[in-house]
């Protein structure tokens, strides 16, 4: 069924479909949905019966079982399910994949759907994910009304910072480049997966001292940082991982949902950090 049926069926008083909850997300995102998007589903019919949903930040396979247990068919994830970021499954079915072909089958048997909710999640106005971030690190009232990826903080050391957001963001795998004992105030936050070109266009800035990101490869911003630093420039990275970057904003989603959608119930699924250090 595609999404534009989910309105005639609802008014023929069948079950809430997967199609009319992602129709309903359609109708209150508050930006034109865009023909190109990776917010499609990956897995599952649309004309399911919704039993109840879950948000997570991945759809992993943890995840996924949390949300069969307590009786959640519709999983609203913010990243990939199936290992790259157009979910294209093509090679790994060519490859007989054990691990896809284990999870495509969990949520096939049980008449799960996954939705991924991360392009108009993002164009959204607040962007969802930076308002959940920005919730969740208290730093509302230091954010810069003209441009949200800034905050001004009360002054503190690097170290301190970097601890406070680790603590904060459950980030056990964080990590920093630049000088521990550098006392800053200028703060950006660019959750997820941004890119080089935009990371580098904010610590360019003379009003970001610290740049505080999900990841990238440590050839490219890490490097720039490094050097900034062996030159004597006042910058420094916070590598905070990438599910612990974005994860409130998935949390945010869950009341944003249940907002327009009161047939079932919607929770959050917490996606565990991937990585741990050893003792």
């Amino acid at each position: 069924m595609c999404v534009g049926a989910a309105a005639a069926q609802a008014q023929s008083g069948e079950a809430l479909t997967a199609a009319q909850v992602i129709e309903r997300i359609q109708q209150r995102i508050g930006v034109p949905w865009r023909k190109e998007t990776v917010d499609t589903i990956k897995s599952g019919d649309p004309s399911t019966r919704i039993t109840g949903i879950a948000t997570t930040m991945f759809a992993t396979f943890d995840v996924l079982k949390q949300a069969a247990a307590q009786g959640k068919n519709m999983v609203i994830a913010h990243e990939p399910t199936f290992y790259s970021h157009q979910d294209r499954t093509e090679l790994l079915t060519e490859a007989n994949d054990p691990v896809y072909m284990e999870k495509e089958k969990f949520i096939r048997e049980h008449k799960m759907v996954v939705f991924r909710f991360h392009d108009h999640w993002h164009m959204r106005k607040p962007d969802g994910v930076r308002e959940g971030m920005t919730q969740k690190l208290g730093w509302e009232k230091y954010q810069d009304p003209g441009n949200p990826s800034l905050y001004r903080l009360p002054e503190t050391k690097l170290e301190d910072l970097a601890a406070a957001m680790r603590k904060k963001l459950g980030a056990s795998t964080l990590r920093v480049t630049g000088n521990r004992n550098a006392k800053v105030t200028k703060v950006a936050l660019s959750p997820g997966a941004g890119g080089s070109a935009g990371h580098l266009r904010l610590l360019r800035r003379d009003d970001v001292e610290v740049l505080a990101i999900g990841e990238v490869p440590e050839w490219e911003t890490t490097s720039w940082v490094a050097d900034a630093v062996a030159q004597g420039r006042s910058k420094a990275l916070i590598l905070i991982g990438h599910t612990p970057s974005e994860q409130a904003g998935m949390e945010n989603c869950a009341p944003w949902l249940r907002m327009f959608i009161n047939e079932v119930p919607v929770v959050y699924i917490e996606a565990a950090e991937p990585f741990w250090n050893p003792r």
